[in-house]
């Protein structure tokens, strides 16, 4: 059973919910003690039962990776959204790859053996959990720990209570009461946050992307280690290059990453376009891992399947950022992981579980070419009906030129400066026209669509 893919579904709403509460530093500690449990049930785990505790305690250190997203956009400006996205998703690659060239070299080179390796893991682990100790922890989240009244502040509701207006009856006011604090609640507030959010069209689609090509790609990577063993069954450990590879991918994701932050195009238009095209190929490349019968051809499909993934991720996370304040960000990559989550599972569950379909590891690498093929088709259908859209109704309206973003909060305060100085400006008759017209095209496109910046 995949302990793995089930228990992450679980605990990822938990998570989620205690990043917000406890502002992310806890939650980051809670990565760091999870991954030294893996390590720890490595070492001295011997039962099957040690195993799915270890795939478990492995589980939440994914489920945290949403407290470090939200951590790092906590502490830069709107503007800075794009860039710091790839700088993170860079030094996590780079990560990667250093201890993938670092075990690849010390088992092919120093013949060292897999239990060394583990503890040397263990080592870095542990100096992570130092580090993170000393990360400065944020005093507000979005939900649970907002700015509260100033003391001595009466809430509406309790103004209300004490002085009930003409007409009025206690019974009313208790009701009103009582549905101002139903109205209020942390449950009700994060679903309505995510309703007026879902109005965005960018953010509907990288969240989509998010949710279809995440859950895609952790297949790939979950099971394409058992399809190398497949392809190449070898024996001798000094003659498999499984961590070469997976060094090889996360550098390529790591300059990919890197690059796409300096990537400055209009992807209100052509978005549809780019995701569908990096998806086609994709599917292409999980063709050639089911259908080859070299390693070698099987390892270079992978690693180029990892770095277009890791191109889209920053740019994905920028698309979205840059969309919502940045408490907001949790809830949304909060949702669009859970997502991605709930449709692996299902998928894992029906193509490769023995309660399923129960596929081979080959025929399941078929079903995924075909579920990538099928994401392409909808992403080209997408791109065409957009751009013909845009050529035809919206070609006299140009995209917005590039501008320093801002968070919602700032952009509201803009609108309300743009209206009053257009209040301002219709005491002159003269100018009355002009003013409202500059007015409504100063505030209208803040609110439909963040700034692009032109090709």
């Amino acid at each position: 059973m995949p302990v793995l893919s089930y228990s992450y579904l679980a605990v990822l709403v938990p998570i989620f919910l205690l990043t917000d509460y406890l502002r992310y530093k806890p939650v980051l500690l809670l990565q760091s003690l999870s991954y030294i449990a893996v390590w720890l049930l490595l070492l001295f785990g011997d039962s099957l039962l040690h195993m799915q505790f270890m795939e478990f305690f492995y589980s939440l250190t994914m489920a945290s990776r949403i407290a470090y997203s939200s951590y790092i956009f906590s502490l830069v400006r709107p503007a800075q959204y794009q860039r710091m996205a790839g700088y993170s998703r860079t030094a996590v690659l780079l990560g990667v790859f250093t201890s993938s060239v670092l075990g690849q070299l010390l088992v092919t080179v120093g013949r060292f053996s897999f239990t060394t390796l583990h503890y040397i893991s263990l080592a870095f682990l542990t100096f992570s959990l130092v580090l993170t100790i000393f990360l400065k922890r944020p005093k507000r989240s979005l939900f649970f720990n907002r700015i509260k009244p100033a003391h001595g502040d009466a809430s509406p509701s309790e103004l209300d209570q004490m002085h009930p207006g003409p007409g009025q009856s206690t019974g009313k006011e208790l009701s009103r009461t009582l549905l101002v604090g139903w109205w209020d609640c942390i449950l009700v507030r994060m679903l309505r946050e995510l309703g007026d959010s879902l109005r965005l069209p960018q953010l509907r689609l990288w969240s989509l992307w998010w949710i279809f090509n995440s859950a895609g790609y952790y297949l790939i990577v979950f099971y394409v280690h058992i399809l190398w063993n497949v392809v190449d069954p070898t024996k001798d450990t000094t003659k498999v290059y499984n961590g070469g590879t997976d060094a090889a991918s996360t550098l390529l994701g790591a300059i990919t990453a890197f690059a796409a932050g300096f990537v400055k195009i209009r992807w209100a238009l052509w978005a549809k376009l780019i995701i569908g095209g990096v998806t086609a190929v994709q599917g292409g490349l999980v063709y050639l891992m089911y259908s080859t019968s070299s390693i070698w051809l099987c390892y270079v499909a992978f690693v180029l399947f990892r770095g277009f993934y890791q191109f889209l991720v920053p740019i994905a996370i920028f698309q979205i950022a840059s969309s919502l304040s940045k408490e907001l960000c949790a809830l949304v990559f909060g949702i669009n992981t859970f997502l991605a989550t709930v449709l692996k599972t299902i998928i894992t569950l029906i193509v490769s579980d023995k309660r399923g379909l129960g596929l081979l590891v080959r025929s399941q690498f078929l079903v995924y070419f075909m579920y990538f093929m099928v994401l392409s088709i909808a992403y080209f259908l997408g791109a065409v009906l957009g751009i013909l859209w845009h050529f035809r109704w919206g070609h006299h309206q140009p995209l917005p030129l590039a501008q320093e973003l801002k968070s919602p909060l700032e952009e509201k305060a803009t609108q309300v400066q743009s209206l009053q100085d257009g209040a301002l400006s219709s005491l002159q008759p003269e100018a009355t026209t002009l003013a409202l017209e500059d007015s409504v095209w100063a505030s209208g496109p803040v609110l439909k669509e963040q700034p692009e910046a032109k090709a």
